[in-house]
């Protein structure tokens, strides 16, 4: 996920405002909302990954000893992390591939939940090894942490069903997006000056905390369109596709990564791992269980944004 200043860009994600849903057990139970945790979780047993010693050995020693990584993570933001309502436990595709790295690693993980823009200050902190909830890498983050790129996505909008609301020119209607992402700070408001430039009305937008309740806005047609992280969309539009449809193609796609502490000898080996679970095909196939197969790449790097 994305963000605009310093101290803000850390994410793409918040916690939220559910207005007319109900919370229970974790999973929003009202037929009109879209809820945050899912059962049908993919069998991660399909994807049989085991010990790499070569890669392993490279482990930084005090994370070895303790036989864990920790990760900062930010719920609910499916379909890359959320909870399972059954279980309790964190679950996705950002999960999946986490615990496949730990298991080349030959190390268990241990996810901590934590707001959306504390990730980062407690990886400088020492707190967490490491952050896994949808970051999405740019120059102005890898001043503050280091991003071992695993992922591409980009924004795209979505529209209730039959509407026809156009991305590039939204002037004058309610768009939806979840707090602190870059569609809040940045792609919102620029689109916005633009309309009041040429003499439209702006656009209104109206971010919540919580992804969920920007989806479940649009669903109840408090709002025009949502603009989200394109695997983000995509998982929406699955869940509620009866009333929800893409609105115009993905745009502005940039990489996903995990942030780790500046100049940390982790990264190399995060990124060691998860390229050896690329070029064996298990990364592949973790993505087609959660559908995400579009955003997947073959080659991770550190810092490997272009802006």
């Amino acid at each position: 996920m994305w963000r605009t200043a310093v101290s803000v860009r850390f994410d793409l994600r918040g916690s939220a405002l559910r207005a007319a849903c109900v919370l229970a057990g974790g999973a929003l139970v009202l037929t009109a909302c879209t809820s945050n945790s899912e059962s049908n979780a993919p069998d991660v047993a399909k994807v049989d990954v085991a010990k790499v010693d070569s890669i392993a050995a490279k482990v930084p020693a005090d994370i070895k000893s303790s036989g864990k990584l920790v990760v900062g993570v930010n719920v609910p933001y499916q379909p890359n992390e959320y909870k399972d309502p059954s279980s309790g436990k964190i679950v996705g595709f950002d999960v999946d591939l986490m615990d496949a790295v730990g298991k080349v690693l030959g190390l268990g993980t241990d996810y901590k939940e934590a707001d959306f823009e504390k990730i980062i200050p407690s990886i400088e902190a020492g707190t967490f090894n490491l952050g896994m909830s949808s970051f999405t890498d740019n120059k102005e983050r890898e001043a503050t942490a280091d991003f071992v790129d695993y992922f591409s996505a980009g924004s795209q909008w979505a529209q209730q069903k039959g509407k026809s609301i156009d991305p590039n020119n939204a002037c004058g209607k309610r768009v939806a997006v979840q707090r602190t992402t870059v569609q809040d700070t940045d792609e919102i408001p620029a689109k916005s000056k633009a309309c009041v430039a040429a003499g439209k009305p702006e656009i209104q937008k109206v971010a919540y905390d919580e992804q969920s309740a920007a989806a479940t806005a649009l669903v109840q047609g408090q709002v025009d369109a949502m603009s989200a992280d394109s695997p983000v969309t995509a998982y929406a539009i699955k869940q509620a596709s009866d009333k929800i449809e893409s609105a115009g193609p993905i745009f502005d796609s940039a990489p996903y990564g995990w942030p780790v502490k500046k100049s940390s000898p982790l990264s190399p080996v995060l990124q060691e791992a998860v390229q050896y679970l690329m070029d064996n095909g298990q990364y592949r196939k973790i993505a087609e269980n959660w559908g995400v197969q579009e955003g997947a790449i073959t080659k991770s790097v550190i810092n490997g944004a272009t802006s």
